[in-house]
């Protein structure tokens, strides 16, 4: 049997593959799930995504299930316990946009306010070439996100998220997931 044709990026790890296969474009809704991507994403901004995805479980854990009410209430105490955690990303400021970001979106209803973004015009991929870091979509998604007081949130870590929550499709042309994400 012959695996199936996948984005280029996905090959190269189990955790890459089960994360393109299984989330990467499909449709996730709901604030809190949207602001866990966002978290991961920002968290992600100077580091690999596999790092990312390894320490997963350990963010989730860390972070209350990324409740944004329970992430909210962190106080200073909460940020030097994440800053001893070993299985997360120990990144003072990026600890401390988390935070703030919980707190503006408790205010906020974080996954309409993102799926106002959503693109599904975009042309489709043929080469990971074709796949841009940012567009004039997230440009303005991260542009009301600042406004709004989130943090570590610039158009590339925008269109990170509106890639992995599904606000897009940049699956390739020949990906087999491409048609699952519509």
């Amino acid at each position: 049997m012959t695996e199936p044709v996948r984005c280029g990026w996905a090959g190269s790890a189990p955790e890459y593959i089960a994360y393109h296969d299984d989330e990467w474009g499909r449709r996730v809704e709901g604030d809190d799930p949207v602001f866990e991507r966002l978290t991961l994403e920002a968290f992600q901004s100077g580091l690999s995504w596999i790092t990312i995805l390894r320490k997963r479980e350990n963010f989730r854990a860390a972070f209350a299930g990324f409740s944004i009410p329970a992430v909210a209430a962190f106080g200073p105490a909460d940020v030097e316990r994440l800053m001893g955690d070993a299985g997360i990303v120990r990144n003072r400021a990026k600890i401390e946009a988390a935070v703030a970001n919980a707190r503006v979106a408790l205010d906020v209803g974080l996954s309409e306010l993102v799926w106002r973004y959503a693109d599904p015009g975009t042309p489709v991929p043929k080469t990971l070439a074709d796949v841009p870091a940012q567009t004039p979509g997230s440009k303005a998604l991260a542009k009301e996100l600042r406004a709004r007081g989130f943090r570590f949130v610039g158009p590339t870590t925008a269109y990170a998220l509106m890639q992995a929550i599904g606000l897009v499709n940049d699956h390739l042309a020949d990906c087999w997931v491409r048609d699952a994400c519509r």
